[in-house]
């Protein structure tokens, strides 16, 4: 019988760590859900200490979830413990994450430590920790750069005082595949109780490497990988899920174990992690983008005309991409439309399904058909932005070659209906113009990008814009048929987003793995 890996997602904490990539509570339990029904074994669903926003988030989740462990970050302090467990208490399983620095480097230059500080401090928090509950993992932060046998006693300390989990990061995406393999086979050989606990690895993509590495722990005996949808994460990002699960489904000669995960779930919950978040897969992304199951060349055509094992060495279907679709149309009705939202991962309430269906009659009259994608735009904008501050209304644009672009726009905020006319270099610039006027926010623009949510020239355009107000960052994301509508929304989510952010700052001193 193969050995199990465990899958530790922390797409909600670490995920969300990506710049701009803020998550309101609605957002992260809608992906929580799915990320229980993907199958994962653990969801870190923040970082409570960090603010308030984190902590009510972790709660909704804990509230949500049954099946997988719901896990809340902590440091090696009462003060975090006590904040994570008041989050977390409410799961049907729950777990507390502490994570302290074991590298020479952090604890000289960051904590101010010496080894038998930190180990002593470790040993106090897991223990703390376990007057809550029998479910602590520990992670020594920036593992990767820690002398090995210090990492040994210290894991062997933990494990004694109570952590039945035991996670080494590369914090910084420093480390190699061989030398990271090995150092995982020297903790494995070299701390006494290791037996009794669960070997962990969380990976950070600065080098390329995270799926590398991690392959690489699972090998040397490793059993939990802690990884992201898309590989999303702070800086370059971390160990993507899709990436780690589909090489040891794919490749089952080398890598003899197995995970829980319903890959047939792979590709809508990328979609919905790229649709809340803003971050945009690259065509080219490994397993969920475009590219990844097209080919253009004309003898890999072929090839794959006479059998797609050619070059195909997964299936379409195996992480839920297929062509065969129900066709949604304006003849449509309610439960038909209740029935495919479940199909493709969306079971919505009575009241949510009500939102969505008026957005979906609007959008059937525009297009002949409402495919998948569309569809996922609609429940999006519909259920998981109810609560924001900032709403469209009303928009109306006048442009050409012989007149000044305008803009006169309507809308709500906090309730109350407003509407201005603004100006400027062209239609997508007097909208922002307008609305800017209107929600008096002084954001600057740092990026704005228009993709297509399908094919044909009926497609919803797809517009992301990060902006930066003073040294808050935020994406905002919008869909619809119009372009200049979807720039809006766009516009309008990412103002949303900011003034989520400013509500809900980082406490002083928050970090992460």
């Amino acid at each position: 019988m193969k050995e199990k890996v465990y899958i530790f997602d922390t797409t909600l904490r670490d995920g969300e760590q990506s710049p701009g990539a803020s998550m309101n509570t609605a957002e992260k339990v809608r992906i929580a859900t799915q990320l229980e029904k993907l199958g994962v074994d653990a969801i870190e669903a923040g970082f409570p200490a960090s603010s308030e926003g984190d902590f009510e988030a972790v709660s909704e989740v804990s509230k949500k979830v049954s099946n997988s462990e719901v896990v809340s970050l902590a440091r090696a302090s009462v003060h975090d413990i006590d904040w994570a467990w008041k989050a977390v208490s409410h799961a049907a399983r729950p777990k507390i994450h502490i994570f302290l620095a074991t590298s020479d480097i952090h604890m000289q230059y960051k904590l101010a430590m010496s080894r038998e500080e930190v180990l002593k401090s470790a040993v106090e928090a897991v223990k703390y920790a376990r007057s809550f509950t029998e479910n602590v993992e520990f992670s020594a932060e920036d593992g990767s750069r820690s002398d090995p046998d210090f990492l040994c006693q210290i894991f062997e300390a933990v494990i004694e005082a109570g952590a039945n989990v035991v996670n080494l990061p590369d914090t910084v995406g420093y480390a190699v595949p061989a030398e990271y393999g090995e150092l995982v086979a020297y903790i494995r050989k070299n701390t006494p109780n290791i037996d009794k606990a669960i070997l962990s690895v969380h990976c950070h993509n600065d080098l390329g490497l995270a799926t590398a590495n991690t392959l690489a722990a699972i090998e040397n005996g490793a059993r939990q990988a802690e990884v992201t949808i898309n590989g999303i994460g702070e800086r370059a990002g971390n160990t993507s899920l899709e990436e780690l699960v589909m090489t040891i489904n794919t490749r089952h000669a080398f890598l003899p174990v197995t995970t829980g995960i319903d890959t047939t779930r792979i590709y809508r919950i990328s979609r919905l992690v790229s649709m809340i978040t803003g971050i945009m897969v690259q065509p080219n992304k490994a397993i969920v983008g475009a590219n990844a199951f097209a080919h253009e060349a004309g003898i890999h055509q072929h090839g794959v005309l006479q059998n797609p094992m050619t070059y195909e060495i997964m299936k379409p279907e195996t992480i839920g991409l297929t062509t065969n679709r129900l066709v949604m149309g304006k003849h449509s009705g309610k439960h038909a439309l209740r029935e495919h939202l479940k199909n493709i991962g969306y079971d919505l309430s009575e009241e949510e399904l009500k939102l969505v269906f008026k957005k979906f009659k609007a959008l059937a009259d525009k297009k002949k058909v409402v495919l998948d994608e569309d569809l996922e735009a609609l429940v999006n904008e519909g259920v998981l932005r109810t609560a924001d501050i900032y709403s469209l209304t009303y928009l109306h644009v006048t442009a050409g070659t012989t007149v000044m672009p305008t803009a006169t726009v309507k809308m709500l905020i906090s309730g109350n209906e407003t509407f201005c006319t603004g100006s400027g270099n062209g239609p997508i610039d007097a909208v922002f113009n307008a609305i800017s006027q209107l929600t008096e926010t002084r954001s600057s623009l740092l990026r704005f990008s228009v993709n297509a949510l399908t094919g044909g020239t009926d497609a919803q355009g797809e517009v992301t814009v990060r902006l930066k107000e003073e040294e808050v960052i935020a994406l905002g994301r919008g869909a619809d048929p119009d372009i200049i509508t979807a720039s809006a929304y766009a516009y309008i989510n990412g103002l949303n987003r900011l003034e989520y952010l400013k509500n809900h700052p980082p406490r002083k001193e928050a970090e992460g793995l």
